[in-house]
């Protein structure tokens, strides 16, 4: 800001077209209640950290939008009316700007409330050691006009310490060197309340060049900083629930990689001979691919010559779902081994999840096929019944009772057995295969559909690709799990 004396008076001020600056202001007020009304709207969660840095961003907006108003209010009524021959007046008659503004602020204060009471004035005469005061710059520090304005020997002691240097170093340059003054500091008001003050301001130059007087504007930013400081936090929190997002998506991953089995093409049980069971699978990740659930799939060779197929779904998404996963796994595996059929099998892994320390619920099927005898013995847990596909056509195994594991102590898991014949697939799958949303039930007859394509596979690892062809490239809600076993023949 020049200071009156260096100001080039021969040039008469130029003031604002009130046209332009009206509409500048119609267009500054219609912005700021559009964003308030965004703010008013936002609903703010404690745990959501993307709300609340939307929410400070909004604070943020409308506090520069009121300051914005306010110095555009202060262009449209420009200064007070000046002599015509500001030449022909002594310098000590000008009216310093202080004086202008100090007058300006009390009147517009009392048109826009609250709005401006955040910007003060002050000057301090060097000559006569008068020290002026706006009425604004009292309410900002919280004094009262009888206790009178302070000197510059007393700002420093409402200034916070760490502080203080800061204002005497602007002080001191302004009125030894002459620079401006720029900068932010902490005060201390009479009621114990911290206010942040932003102060500008220049010397005036007497006749002979030497400092006259200091004159500043202090604007009080504290609710502006507040705001400034609330987007940071809500950035920073934002950036680290972001980085807990993805280090826990990438355990996920790499934790259900390590649970689901090792091979991803064909499977025989045993290598060798015509009753050979072939068995591929796949795992299908939702359209979120943030979402990693607890679908799982396994096939496994038991001592006893027979082989182990079973399929499930666990609730729940992220490291929760998948360390669960492999906790099933272990025992179910650990079981199948021991010998123990799948309904009894169903009820240990219904007992292990219902006394877990994180209990969930969770859907499965097992099987047991014996080679020699083309015997499929099978249990489910609140899942979809296998498919069965033979000459061309498709039906769904009748169920046996079963309920969800976890959903109750000591349930009964029955079990029930079909014949398998040289050629006929097995398909076995979860629920959020056939389905596009969670509220949706699970359409099996797609499934079955897919009979007459599903005659011409030459393996199971073909069949699997033309299921997968025929439900993976949809919008899934939720991830999947496709197993196909063909028996040899």
């Amino acid at each position: 800001m020049p200071s009156h004396v260096s100001a080039d008076r021969s040039t008469p001020q130029q003031q604002p077209e009130p046209v332009a600056v009206d509409a500048l202001i119609n267009r500054t007020r219609r912005l700021r209640g559009d964003v308030d009304a965004v703010r008013r709207d936002a609903t703010v969660d404690d745990d959501d950290p993307h709300g609340r840095w939307q929410r400070a961003l909004c604070d943020l907006a409308v506090h520069h939008l009121d300051d914005l108003g306010a110095h555009l209010g202060q262009l449209k009524e420009g200064l007070p009316d000046t002599p015509d021959d500001p030449v022909s007046v002594a310098p000590a008659a000008l009216e310093p700007p202080t004086r202008a503004l100090a007058a300006y602020e009390a009147d517009a204060a009392q048109r826009s409330g609250s709005l401006l009471s955040r910007v003060g004035s002050a000057e301090w005469n060097l000559l006569t050691d008068e020290v002026r005061w706006s009425d604004e710059l009292y309410r900002i520090l919280g004094r009262s006009p009888l206790s009178g304005p302070m000197t510059l020997d007393e700002l420093p002691s409402v200034v916070f310490a760490e502080d203080q240097a800061l204002l005497t170093t602007m002080v001191t340059g302004c009125l030894v060197d002459g620079r401006p003054i720029d900068g932010e500091f902490r005060m201390v008001r009479t009621d114990g309340r911290v206010r942040t003050v932003h102060m500008t301001g220049e010397p005036v130059l007497d006749s002979d060049g030497s400092t006259a007087a200091m004159w500043a504007v202090l604007r009080d930013v504290s609710e502006l900083r507040r705001s400034e400081r609330a987007v940071r936090e809500s950035r920073d929190s934002l950036q680290r629930r972001r980085h807990f997002e993805d280090t826990e998506h990438r355990l996920a991953v790499e934790l259900q990689e390590a649970v689901l089995p090792p091979w991803r093409g064909s499977l025989r049980f045993p290598p060798e001979g015509t009753a050979a069971l072939d068995v591929a699978a796949r795992y299908l990740p939702s359209t979120n691919s943030a979402l990693i659930g607890g679908d799982w799939y396994d096939a496994l060779r038991l001592p006893s010559g027979a082989s182990m197929l079973s399929v499930g779904d666990l609730t729940g998404h992220g490291v929760a779902a998948t360390s669960t996963t492999a906790m099933l796994l272990g025992a179910l595996r650990g079981m199948g081994v021991a010998g123990i059929e799948p309904g009894p099998l169903l009820g240990h892994l219904n007992q292990l999840l219902e006394t877990s320390d994180q209990p969930t619920l969770g859907s499965a099927v097992c099987c047991r096929f014996d080679p020699a005898s083309g015997a499929l013995t099978w249990a489910q847990a609140g899942h979809p019944a296998p498919l069965l596909f033979r000459d061309g056509t498709g039906r769904a195994l009748t169920p046996p009772e079963g309920v969800l594991l976890g959903a109750t102590a000591h349930p009964e898991y029955e079990q029930a057995e079909a014949r398998l014949l040289p050629g006929d697939l097995l398909v076995l799958h979860t629920d959020g295969l056939t389905r596009a949303s969670a509220a949706e039930e699970c359409d099996t007859g797609r499934l079955l559909a897919l009979a007459p394509l599903l005659a011409r596979a030459g393996d199971a690892p073909d069949a699997v690709r033309m299921v997968v062809e025929a439900f993976g490239a949809d919008d899934r809600a939720d991830d999947a799990c496709v197993m196909v076993a063909r028996i040899g023949g």
